[in-house]
């Protein structure tokens, strides 16, 4: 299961299980962000590659858009892990 929110604070957060099969859910949402945004990944027990690649396509948006992008907060070990292999805690703001 998985489920994404835009806040009218301008973060987005983010429950369950984030692959594939939920990219046009989370794509939804994150089409939404037109300016700085927070993303709690505090519900999230998992992303794939897909849920990788919507963020980073998020983030390559609001940059071009002369934006700052987002920054990722409350990540378990295991995605923080992820980003850091993957060489994304070098795109995005994780706190």
């Amino acid at each position: 299961m998985f489920d994404a929110k835009l806040l009218d604070d301008g973060r987005v957060e983010l429950f369950g299980r984030f692959d594939a099969a939920q990219v046009e859910k989370a794509r939804v949402v994150f089409d939404l962000v037109k300016g700085p945004a927070t993303v709690d990944f505090r519900g999230l027990e998992y992303i794939s590659s897909a849920g990788l690649g919507i963020l980073l396509m998020t983030q390559r948006r609001l940059k071009e858009a002369g934006g700052k992008g987002l920054k990722l907060m409350n990540m378990n070990k295991h995605i923080g892990d992820v980003f850091r292999y993957a060489g994304f805690d070098q795109v995005f703001e994780i706190v």
